[in-house]
Formats: structure tokens, sequence, C-alpha cells
């Protein structure tokens, strides 16, 4: 089955991706549109030898740290806590 071909439902995405020689992979623009992904934008790779591979944008994980340490910095915002 060519998961290419199948209908997108709104708000998901799939495609499949190859490996290059430098251990790259391409975000397919579809999903780079989806999550509003730009160059340059910082992304968190998280992997799990029995779950796989997943990408989710820095922003995600430091909404999670404030949650769990409120009124403290975050680690690639440090100007914050001049505030």
């Amino acid at each position: 089955m060519d998961i290419e071909k199948l209908p997108p439902r709104p708000g998901k995405f799939a495609a499949t991706v190859r490996v290059g020689p430098k251990g790259q992979v391409v975000i397919p623009k579809g999903a780079r549109d989806l999550f509003d992904i730009k160059p340059g934008d910082t992304l968190l790779l998280l992997a799990d030898t029995g779950r796989g591979i997943a990408l989710m944008r820095q922003e995600l994980l430091d909404q999670i740290v404030d949650q769990a340490m409120p009124g403290g910095p975050t680690p690639n915002h440090p100007e914050e806590a001049k505030k």
C-alpha cells in the first residue's frame, strides 16, 4: 500500500522518507505546513527502541517544563529570568 496516495485526514499526516548518506531525513512539506515548521526552528527528537522516533517542537517541551517547575526560566529562554 502506498501511504502517500491515501487521502489525508484533517490534522493528520503520513509519509515515507529516506535516510540520506549523512543520516539526514527531509520533513515533507505537508508535515512542515501542518505543524508550521520553518527553517531554523528547533525540534526535539525523542527515540525509544520499542516505540520508534518522534519529533516535537521545542516550545512544547518548554511548556511541559514550565508546568512542572513554575516560576523558573526554561533552558532555551534564560532572558525570562530577568522579568
